[in-house]
């Protein structure tokens, strides 16, 4: 518990002090904690997208998050003939706008207690705040919690996210 504190503290030191004018995918190039994100947004030929105008708002999955997924299913994903679904995964974890976490918080409180957003992918995400922070929800269950919030980028925001969320 205290390692993962300590490792996320430094993780938000070096993505806070990172300049403004990297965009979504240079930023997390810069940063250790997001070399399997990196990888899948290489195979998934999702670099020129991510590294487009935007703005857009990713909810990032760190290396731990990754490593969370049953054995194999990163190796499995990273396939050529497994683009399609790497791809809707990866397109699952992005919204179009630029949402900054007091933007996202507000929408929670604003509507209930939760808010739904339309991902790239096409598919939903449920915002909700629980015990002091914010989650987000896949339409199956699965949740991440997100770490590090308000990651400014020239073309949109990473909220990084301890888990990976998986569309229907």
């Amino acid at each position: 518990m205290i390692l993962s504190f300590i490792k996320y503290s430094i993780l938000s030191l070096v993505l806070s002090s990172s300049v403004n004018d990297k965009n979504i995918v240079e930023t997390a190039v810069s940063n250790d904690n997001f070399s399997t994100l990196v990888a899948a947004v290489q195979a998934g030929d999702l670099v020129g997208a991510l590294s487009s105008e935007g703005p857009f708002t990713v909810f990032a999955p760190t290396n731990d998050g990754f490593a969370k997924l049953p054995e194999g299913t990163i190796d499995n994903l990273l396939n050529p003939e497994n683009i399609e679904t790497l791809q809707s995964i990866l397109t699952y974890h992005v919204v179009a706008g630029k949402f900054m976490a007091g933007d996202v918080v507000k929408a929670i409180n604003d509507n209930g207690g939760e808010f739904t957003v339309t991902t790239l992918q096409g598919g939903n995400l449920t915002l909700k705040l629980w015990e002091g922070s914010v989650y987000v929800m896949d339409n199956q269950g699965g949740k991440a919690k997100v770490v590090i919030a308000d990651v400014d980028t020239s073309n949109g925001v990473i909220h990084a996210i301890d888990n990976v969320v998986i569309p229907e």
